[in-house]
C-alpha cells in the first residue's frame, strides 16, 4: 500500500458540529489536506498531549500507552488506511503486527508514542483537498474538464470551500470537498 505522511495540522469545532470536531492532517511533503471528524473525548486526549498538559489521573488513552508499554510493546506507526461509506479506518503498527483502530483513538496514541501518522494515497486521493492558493494554480486543469455550467457551479463550490477552511468550519469544508468530487467525477 502506497502511503503518504502527514502531520496534524489543526483540531477545531463549530456550533452547528454537534460536539464534534475536525482534525486537519497536512501531508508532509506536500499541500493536501485531509479533514476527519472526531469526538470531543478524542479531541480533547489529542489536544492535551500536542500542548503537553498532563491530566493528575492517566486518560484513556494515557492507559494505553502505560498498558502497552508495561507489556515492552512499541507503537511503531499508524495509518490511516481506508475510507467506507464515509468512514476512516486505521491500523496500529507494532513490532511485527497490525491492529485495527478508529483513527482518533490512532491519532491519540501516535502522538503519545511520538510516532509518524500515515495515510493510505488511496484515501488521500478521494478524500483530501488543496487548500485556495493550490486551487489556483491548477485552475487550468480545471477548465479544461467540463463546460461553463459546471465550471460555473465549480468555481463556487470551491470558494464556499475555501471561505469554511478561513473560517474553520471543517465539517462543512469535508461535504463542500465532497460534493466537488461529485461534479469532477462527472466530466
Amino acid at each position: 500500500m502506497e502511503k503518504v505522511q502527514v502531520d496534524i495540522l489543526g483540531l477545531s469545532t463549530s456550533p452547528s458540529s454537534g460536539g464534534a470536531y475536525a482534525l486537519i492532517l497536512k501531508e508532509v511533503n506536500g499541500n493536501r489536506r485531509l479533514p476527519i471528524i472526531i469526538g470531543a473525548f478524542e479531541a480533547q486526549s489529542i489536544a492535551l498531549e500536542i500542548e503537553g498538559i498532563k491530566p493528575p489521573r492517566p486518560l484513556t488513552h494515557d492507559l494505553m500507552k502505560n498498558i502497552l508499554e508495561s507489556l515492552d510493546t512499541e507503537l511503531t506507526e499508524i495509518t490511516i488506511s481506508e475510507l467506507k461509506d464515509g468512514t476512516f479506518f486505521a491500523m496500529l503498527s507494532f513490532d511485527n503486527q497490525e491492529v485495527d483502530a478508529r483513527p482518533s483513538d490512532a491519532i491519540a496514541l501516535a502522538v503519545r508514542f511520538g510516532v509518524p501518522i500515515f495515510v493510505a494515497e488511496k484515501v488521500m486521493d478521494e478524500a483530501a483537498f488543496l487548500p485556495e492558493a493550490d486551487d489556483q494554480e491548477q485552475g487550468s486543469k480545471t477548465t479544461t474538464k467540463g463546460g461553463e455550467v459546471s465550471l460555473t457551479k465549480l468555481e463556487a463550490l470551491r470558494a464556499q470551500l475555501n471561505e469554511a477552511i478561513e473560517r474553520e468550519e471543517y465539517e462543512r469544508a469535508a461535504k463542500l470537498r465532497d460534493d466537488i468530487r461529485k461534479i469532477e467525477q462527472q466530466h
